[in-house]
């Protein structure tokens, strides 16, 4: 088992990447503290797998600590902290409100923020661990009408280098994962408004959004759980300050290419 006896902090764990990625821990022997908004979907996930619900906000900084707490309580140490709650909204630079901007930026950036900082003194005190933070492939382009989600997923780039730069020579290693299209309830809303929009279901919509896609499929949530496991574990001992891309392939597609396909140039 390659987390056996190690204590990890799963944000936002009650379904999508969140719930495969507590799941994916117990299964390889940890101890997991699941934390969420959403009191009923968290406590689910953590009666199955043995794990500690502990309900709050991601952006409020006490929840951070009770998280911790809980852990140490609970379990006597800390060992990984996978910093996954997010959300989207939409909405351009000039359209986006002063309320989604700021309920996006403390959600998908101070969030983890503040659940990292409430865990380094645990880290730091057994001189070594792992940090993962759930980026997206939005952290390195840009869709239309999404200003505040990608400017936090940007953000959380950064904030993964530098807690790389500052605790990497203390024995504590941060990445990030960023995930292209997931089969999760968060895709499944846009999924369900492409579909709408061109009269398809939501499967065919899946498929449309990952059309240009070299593996031409979205991931699924176990599937990007398998990468926060990988950085988790010390089979990844040697990486710090990396952004493990789970995509299919999509960063590495020509765009301007496309228009060349089924051509007769």
């Amino acid at each position: 088992m390659r987390l056996r006896g190690k204590v990890a902090i799963v944000s936002g764990g009650g379904t999508g990447i969140g719930a495969a990625t507590a799941r994916g821990f117990a299964q390889e022997g940890a101890h997991v503290v699941i934390t969420g908004r959403r009191e009923g979907p968290i406590r689910s996930v953590a009666d199955e797998i043995g794990g500690v619900a502990v309900p709050g906000d991601a952006a409020d900084p006490a929840h951070a600590t009770e998280a911790v707490r809980a852990a140490r309580d609970r379990f006597g140490r800390l060992d990984i902290v996978v910093a996954n709650a997010g959300l989207g909204s939409g909405g351009s630079a000039g359209d986006v409100t002063d309320q989604a901007w700021g309920h996006t930026m403390d959600v998908n950036l101070t969030g983890p923020m503040l659940l990292v900082r409430a865990g380094l003194p645990l880290l730091l005190e057994r001189g070594s661990g792992s940090i993962v933070l759930v980026s997206s492939v939005s952290g390195l382009v840009s869709s239309t009408d999404s200003v505040a989600y990608v400017t936090s997923k940007t953000a959380l780039l950064g904030l993964m280098r530098s807690l790389a730069v500052d605790y990497g020579p203390r024995g504590v290693r941060t990445n990030a994962v960023c995930p292209g299209w997931v089969v999760t309830p968060m895709g499944d809303e846009s999924m369900d408004e492409l579909a709408a929009a061109r009269g398809i279901s939501r499967e065919a919509a899946y498929l449309l959004a990952t059309a240009h896609v070299p593996l031409r499929r979205p991931a699924t949530a176990e599937e990007i759980a398998a990468c926060c496991l990988f950085l988790a574990s010390d089979e990844a001992s040697i990486v710090n300050g990396a952004m493990l891309l789970a995509d299919g392939g999509q960063m590495v597609v020509d765009v301007a290419s496309l228009a060349f396909e089924d051509s007769n140039i």
